[in-house]
């Protein structure tokens, strides 16, 4: 057998194809809806999935307001932050984040869930999160996705 046969095809910036989506956020559980989203940024749902390169696509979540937390998680749930001076400790819950604007909570549980490295934070800006239904992405012709049909 002609072992040289088997070549691995590794993506780069020139050869990845990268597409936009929408996903609807109404009704979704947060953690679920931005474990499938992470996916999506990183690319895993791509046959030629290359983990040191941006291959995956630009999404766009909108009605990220109506996200759903099960049981008393949206007060009981505490976000830490610490801003580097004694007794700078500071901690959110994912109800005063929802208030401060729904990007903010949606981008802080997808963070979480990318490579903590320059590559995340590459990632991250692939991702744009509205409140409502609408968003300023017509022109790049978007595709819906329900995320419910993917794993």
């Amino acid at each position: 057998m002609d072992t040289l046969s088997f070549k691995t095809i590794s993506a780069n910036k020139a050869t990845v194809n990268k597409e936009w989506v929408v996903i609807d956020a109404t009704g979704q559980t947060l953690g679920r809806l931005a474990s499938k989203v992470a996916k999506i940024l990183r690319g895993k749902y791509k046959p030629n999935y290359t983990p040191h390169v941006d291959c995956g696509d630009n999404v766009i979540i909108i009605n990220a307001e109506k996200v759903v937390l099960t049981g008393n998680k949206w007060n009981d749930r505490v976000y830490l932050r610490y801003t580097g001076y004694p007794g700078g400790q500071r901690e959110m819950t994912p109800a005063r984040l929802l208030e401060k604007g729904a990007d903010r909570l949606m981008l802080k549980v997808v963070k979480g869930m990318l490579p903590k490295n320059r590559l995340g934070a590459a990632l991250l800006k692939n991702l744009y999160v509205y409140a409502g239904t609408e968003h300023p992405h017509q022109a790049q012709e978007p595709k819906s996705l329900d995320i419910n049909a993917i794993k």
